[in-house]
């Protein structure tokens, strides 16, 4: 796909918000009849501009109370040594994102736990023996504001 037009813009804002609408649905909000929306969302998948679906989560609900951000710096930043680390990193289902971050550190982690104790844990037993780190500072969540994966199509 080489430009998005306003139909794939509206494909994309309406199943961000709600990605259950059926291809009917999806078609009457966005103002095109069911075969030609289908055949757009198929080329969005296939072109890796929608990458999944999936349920969003109340983490307070399901028993991980703690969000807390990990600022990791790395001791070296050669490719095999960053590439140890990542791979490591990508291991820890704890690990919700993993940033590539500028000023001070290399990687910015948000990281769930059930509470302090199990984040406590959890840095003892796996954060503290990730492979090429000299540094790691935490920061947590005192609450959320805004929680949102809904990209901002309009401009």
């Amino acid at each position: 796909m080489d430009k998005l037009d306003r139909y794939d813009l509206a494909i994309l804002k309406e199943l961000q918000v709600n990605a259950r609408l059926t291809n009917a649905e999806l078609a009457q909000r966005v103002g095109l009849s069911a075969a030609p929306c289908w055949r757009r969302v198929r080329a969005l998948e296939e072109a890796g501009i929608i990458t999944g679906y999936r349920a969003v989560v109340d983490r307070s609900k399901v028993d991980l109370g703690v969000l807390a951000f990990v600022r990791l710096d790395a001791d070296r930043i050669s490719g095999g040594a960053i590439r140890d680390l990542e791979r490591a990193i990508q291991a820890l289902p704890q690990v919700l994102a993993c940033h590539y971050i500028s000023g001070t550190g290399t990687f910015e982690l948000q990281v769930v736990a059930r509470d302090l104790d199990a984040f406590s844990q959890f840095a003892r037993e796996h954060l503290f023996h990730l492979p090429h780190v000299k540094d790691m500072q935490t920061s947590f969540s005192l609450g959320e504001i805004k929680v949102s994966g809904v990209l901002p199509l309009d401009g």
